[in-house]
């Protein structure tokens, strides 16, 4: 990772993290969706969360974006992106592997943890993005419970 994050090219990928959580929403489930890039711009995997789906609480958007990806033999270079600043148990899959960089839609509605990510090396691209602030807004209104199962609130 030689250079910054082009915030054009970000963008673009995360439309495709954004077509992942609206896949995610009309199949009942939480919108947040995920791609993982190679370092040569190569769509690795991508996903979107799965929890209600699949009844497994682990399958957040960027694990089934890393699981779709396929094992890798390294990580270096490539970029997270992912219409959600991703909760601790993401957070700790991209400092396992050692993604170098991740782009986040959105953390106006779940901060999570991508300020730990970038006081670890991480480089950070936080977009602001208005379609996934739209989303995510949406749906806590509408399925407050499940929201607050999604992000592990236990006092909610």
């Amino acid at each position: 990772m030689d250079e910054a994050m082009d915030p054009a090219q970000a963008r673009v990928w995360l439309a495709t993290a954004v077509e992942e959580a609206r896949t995610g929403l009309a199949e009942g489930g939480i919108p947040i969706g995920a791609a993982l890039y190679g370092p040569d711009g190569t769509l690795l995997g991508r996903g979107h969360n799965r929890r209600v789906q699949d009844d497994d609480p682990t399958m957040h958007a960027e694990t089934a974006a890393f699981r779709a990806a396929g094992r890798q033999r390294s990580y270096r270079g490539t970029t997270m992106v992912t219409t959600l600043s991703p909760c601790w148990y993401c957070c700790g899959l991209v400092r396992q592997f050692g993604i170098p960089r991740v782009v986040i839609g959105e953390a106006t509605t779940f901060r999570g943890g991508y300020d730990w990510l970038a006081r670890h090396g991480v480089e950070i691209l936080l977009l602001d993005d208005p379609e996934s602030i739209d989303l995510m807004r949406g749906f806590v209104t509408e399925h407050p419970e499940l929201w607050r199962e999604d992000i592990g609130d236990r006092d909610g």
